[in-house]
């Protein structure tokens, strides 16, 4: 899976995909070396959601101007 195709995807997207890899490795009696392919565009996919999510809370934490990241609701 290219660096550049992933750049175009969504959190949504590539996170579905990885759920589809996934029920794929849990219930396909597969060959090795397509299973190793999958659980490397697995990992691609996972380390790429990782790099959005982190994305996301550093927007959150420079919106909010709290060191956490959260505004407590009482406040």
């Amino acid at each position: 899976m290219a660096t550049q195709a992933l750049d175009h995807l969504t959190f949504e997207e590539a996170y579905a995909q990885l759920e589809t890899i996934v029920a794929k490795l849990e219930g396909s009696n597969l060959a090795l070396d397509e299973s190793l392919a999958l659980f490397e565009q697995g990992q691609t996919l996972a380390a790429y959601c990782q790099k959005l999510l982190e994305g996301a809370e550093l927007r959150v934490t420079q919106l909010t101007g709290d060191a956490s990241g959260f505004q407590a609701l009482d406040e």
